[in-house]
């Protein structure tokens, strides 16, 4: 099976490369902005014509698009989520390869959703945030374009190069200054915020499982189970063997109004509910939050 991989460079992308990799049937080609790509090419700027000419040279049997932007302004994140997904359409309805398209999406599409509630593919999207709209808006192109496709919404990714600027990659870095200065506690904020925590490398599984599966929509990728990340704080701190102290300061997130302060504009509390991705992938979370949160703090402790 020829494989097209889209943004193989970021996060969840290097995960889905390595597990595509690992796979012997499968030949994989790579596709992104950076010169470490088999092909450069940028999907925000690109003509769908060029991409179209590519896709029938290469003839892949699966697309799989992992390419996008988290942060930035509503036209960056516009640019990068939405008009890259319309030139990717664009060019596979175009292209004679009638490749399956899987398409990367995330739970900011939802928004906020009703402590205790299990979020189904079904609920209506609430985005509360730009970024949120802008993956919302390539779900709606993908699943309206009439090609053979799947959306996963993943949810709060974590494990293994968690980026810095995410929650988990801010609070080991803060527990690694706090251990590096000898402090004994550590101040915080945010921690009643509830998260459905799934460790990248079960993204990256059932992103091979959605490459060859016919299940076609969106489908939730979570563990089913939201974590405070006060206790997200708690496993860390006795994975890494800190000792100190915890202490939550006020946060202004935590009142109301504003109604979405949080910045994935998801709310105080999010949780998948998974049994469409058991029922249609046959896939499930093998990885518990403890051992994403021991490789989390393996790549921080390196810097002490």
């Amino acid at each position: 099976m020829r494989v097209l991989l889209l943004g193989a460079n970021g996060y969840l992308g290097r995960f889905v490369a390595d597990r595509l990799l690992a796979d012997p049937a499968v030949q994989l080609t790579t596709l992104g902005r950076g010169d470490d790509a088999d092909v450069r090419f940028d999907l925000a700027s690109g003509s769908p014509g060029a991409l179209t000419r590519f896709l029938n040279a290469v003839h892949p049997g699966v697309v799989i698009n992992c390419a996008g932007a988290t942060r930035g302004g509503a036209r960056e994140l516009t640019r990068h989520n939405t008009v890259a997904v319309a030139t990717v359409c664009e060019s596979l309805r175009r292209s004679g390869c009638g490749a399956r398209l899987v398409q990367l999406g995330c739970s900011s599409e939802y928004g906020p959703s009703q402590p205790g509630s299990s979020t189904a593919e079904d609920a209506v999207p609430r985005p509360g945030g730009p970024y949120g709209v802008s993956k919302l808006a390539a779900t709606e192109l993908v699943l309206g374009s009439g090609l053979d496709a799947i959306v996963l919404r993943v949810f709060s990714p974590v494990g293994p190069g968690t980026p810095a600027g995410s929650p988990l990659g801010r609070l080991a870095e803060a527990m690694r200054r706090a251990m590096q200065g000898g402090d004994n506690e550590l101040k915080l904020t945010g921690l009643g915020v509830q998260r459905d925590f799934v460790d990248v490398r079960d993204v990256a599984r059932a992103v091979h499982a959605a490459s060859l599966s016919a299940a076609q929509g969106a489908v939730n990728i979570g563990t089913g189970r939201a974590v405070r990340l006060r206790d997200v704080a708690g496993l860390l701190a006795r994975v890494a063997g800190f000792g100190g102290a915890l202490h939550e300061l006020d946060d202004p997130h935590l009142g109301s109004p504003p109604a979405y302060p949080y910045p994935d504009g998801c709310g105080g509390w999010q949780q998948a509910d998974v049994r469409t991705a058991r029922d249609r992938l046959g896939w499930r979370p093998r990885i518990g939050l403890e051992e994403s949160l021991a490789d989390i703090w393996m790549e921080a402790a390196c810097r002490i």
